[in-house]
């Protein structure tokens, strides 16, 4: 049974993928993003019926995950075997594929995808797979997701904006908790991982049918997570051991005005998933003006060209080898001047 994580990006899942990369049952690399990067284009393809426009999605999927920025070595995708593999012409199907092969060369039973954004393809996922899929929904404090957005190279970067997405994710995450029951979905809060690290993965482990191992902890010292950290200063802290205190960096690095912003907006999930407000009161709300919102806006576009500036270019090339390719499959896809007829 395939394992996907979800939630939201800057809540520990590369840690986590680690952990569960030591299981001798699971495979869990680096994701390329499958659904996230090409879901989006996948009316481009035209009618999957078609030869052509399968084949081409299939190798499309096998070449974005070929210059992931941290490689899934020894993985050969043959197209051919690839496509045979495939129940159904979709999306889902040649991405289950391809991880089936990359369980099967690392001689897992199973495999788990730790990309968060697949929270958004839901029903595609449950469609292929027909209610054969476990769900690790893993979850920290906004707040703590929101200081550390500020600093990453990825996402929005004004409390306001990391707030709406944040909550949204939440929201959709307990409601796939409903839908696919607890036989199916587990539920993991960073905090835990941090503070009880053995007791979090011995719960997880027995949800997921598997033996604990002690190795789980240990993750720090393999050559994956040295392969990481090099590809990208945004994992540099998967080579250290579990840091206990790595929760509630809000507090110290967060001014009051950023919290109770973040808490007016989303904090009927912080109250939901049970943290504690510092600024506002329980149930309580926000509303925004559409100037409010504009200057939000205009801010979040700054603190975003103001990070930018200050990133190694060389970590960016780096971490999205991927881009090149995405930026071939939109320009193949625009329709060509010569299509047009004028008369």
């Amino acid at each position: 049974m395939p394992i996907f994580m979800i939630g939201t990006q800057r809540s520990g899942s590369n840690l986590l993928r680690l952990m569960l990369n030591q299981l001798p049952e699971v495979a869990a690399p680096h994701p390329p993003h499958i659904l996230q990067r090409l879901a989006p284009m996948l009316s481009g393809y035209g009618d999957l019926k078609e030869d052509a426009g399968f084949m081409r999605l299939v190798d499309d999927v096998c070449q974005l995950v070929e210059l992931n920025p941290v490689p899934w070595e020894g993985v050969t995708l043959d197209r051919q075997d690839v496509a045979f593999r495939c129940s159904e012409r979709s999306l889902a199907a040649v991405f289950g594929a391809v991880y089936d092969i990359m369980a099967e060369t690392r001689g897992a039973q199973t495999w788990c995808c730790k990309s968060l954004a697949n929270i958004q393809y839901l029903n595609e996922i449950e469609h292929y797979y027909r209610d054969g899929a476990k769900y690790i929904y893993l979850y920290r404090d906004g707040r703590d997701v929101a200081v550390s957005f500020r600093k990453a190279v990825v996402g929005e970067k004004h409390f306001y904006h990391i707030a709406k997405e944040w909550g949204a994710t939440q929201q959709i995450a307990l409601g796939m908790r409903e839908r696919a029951g607890p036989k199916r979905f587990i539920s993991v809060r960073y905090e835990d991982i941090t503070a009880q690290p053995e007791s979090t993965m011995q719960r997880l482990c027995k949800f997921l049918g598997y033996r604990y191992t002690p190795s789980m902890l240990n993750f720090h010292e393999t050559d994956e997570a040295r392969k990481a950290a090099k590809s990208s200063e945004l994992w540099g802290n998967v080579v250290n051991p579990v840091m206990a205190d790595n929760t509630r960096k809000f507090l110290r690095e967060a001014g009051e005005a950023d919290i109770r912003l973040f808490e007016l907006v989303a904090g009927d999930v912080l109250d939901a998933l049970g943290y504690d407000r510092v600024v506002t009161r329980k149930g309580e709300k926000g509303e925004f003006s559409a100037d409010d919102v504009r200057h939000f806006d205009a801010e979040n576009k700054r603190l975003k060209e103001e990070v930018m500036s200050k990133v190694d270019p060389e970590d960016i090339k780096r971490r999205d080898r991927q881009l090149g390719l995405i930026q071939q499959i939109q320009q193949r896809q625009q329709p060509s001047d010569s299509m047009w007829v004028y008369v």
